[in-house]
C-alpha cells in the first residue's frame, strides 16, 4: 500500500496522526471502586456503546489484567500500586495509539490514581467512582471473596481488611445500588458528549 505523498515518518508515529486518522479524541476513563461495586459491567456497557456508535476503544480490567501482564503481583500496598503503575502505562500507550482508552481496576488508594492521571500527560483523564456501598457488594459477592475475607482466609482485601481511598473529586461518581445498568451507562455517555466526545 502507498502512503500518502504528504504523510511523513514521524507522523505515523504520533497520536496525533492515529487519533485524527479514527476521527476521535483519545482519553482514559478509569472505574475505581470496591470488588463488586459494578467496575466491570459499567466500562463493558460503556465499551459496547462506544463500539456501537463507531468509536475506536479498547478495556483494561483488572481482573484480566491479573492473568496476564501482572501475574507476578500480590495484593499487598506495594503491589497494589505497582498494578496500578503498569496499567496506567499501558493506558497512555493505547491513548498513543489513537484509542479511547477505559481502565477498571479496584485501584484503593488516592496516590496511584493521581499518579496514574499524571502519567496520562495531556490526555483527558476522567475518573469515575463506582460509589455503590460495601453492603451492597458484599450481596454481590458471587465467587465468595468477601466471606473468605470477613473469616480471614483472603488477606489484603480491599473494604475489609484494607483500605479504600474514596476519590475527593472524581469527573463522575456512580452508585449501581440506586440505577440500573443501561442508566449507570447512559449516565456516562451524558458526561462524555458534553466535549470529550469527536466524531
Amino acid at each position: 500500500m502507498t502512503p500518502p505523498k504528504n504523510l511523513t515518518v514521524s507522523d505515523s508515529h504520533s497520536g496525533n496522526f492515529r487519533a485524527q486518522q479514527k476521527n476521535q479524541q483519545p482519553f482514559i476513563l478509569w472505574f475505581t471502586g470496591l470488588s463488586g461495586a459494578g467496575k466491570t459491567t459499567l466500562s463493558r456497557a460503556v465499551d459496547q456503546a462506544l463500539c456501537n456508535a463507531g468509536y475506536h476503544t479498547y478495556l483494561l480490567d483488572g481482573d484480566s489484567v491479573r492473568h496476564s501482564l501482572n501475574k507476578d503481583l500480590g495484593y499487598t500496598d506495594a503491589d497494589r500500586s505497582e498494578n496500578i503503575r503498569r496499567v496506567a502505562e499501558v493506558a497512555k500507550l493505547m491513548t498513543d495509539a489513537g484509542l479511547i482508552t477505559l481502565v477498571a481496576l479496584i485501584s484503593p488508594f488516592r496516590a496511584d490514581r493521581a499518579l496514574a492521571r499524571v502519567s496520562a500527560g495531556d490526555v483527558k483523564f476522567i475518573e469515575i467512582f463506582m460509589s455503590t456501598p460495601l453492603a451492597t457488594c458484599e450481596q454481590r459477592d458471587v465467587r465468595g471473596l468477601y466471606k473468605k475475607a470477613r473469616r480471614g482466609e483472603l488477606k489484603n482485601f480491599t473494604g475489609i481488611d484494607s483500605n479504600y481511598e474514596a476519590p475527593l473529586a472524581p469527573e463522575l461518581t456512580i452508585d449501581t445500588s440506586k440505577l440500573s445498568e443501561a442508566e449507570c451507562c447512559a449516565q456516562v455517555l451524558r458526561y462524555l458528549s458534553k466535549g470529550n466526545l469527536t466524531k
